[in-house]
């Protein structure tokens, strides 16, 4: 949530994601990561603004 708060405008892929954190760049990690960022969209805390895109909510 810090990447989506630092940059509010930006919408990411999970791949920009891991590598703006540092994180690795495996299918697995990103997985992992994807599956939490659809969590916290189903939750109302992201946007799903395109397809493989998440935004901070406005």
């Amino acid at each position: 949530m810090n990447a989506f708060s630092t940059h509010p405008d930006q919408a990411f892929r999970v791949r920009e994601l891991h590598e703006l954190l540092g994180m690795p760049t495996d299918d697995p990690a990103m997985n992992v990561t994807l599956s939490c960022l659809g969590r916290l969209a189903r939750q109302v805390f992201l946007t799903r603004p395109g397809r493989g895109l998440c935004q901070k909510r406005a």
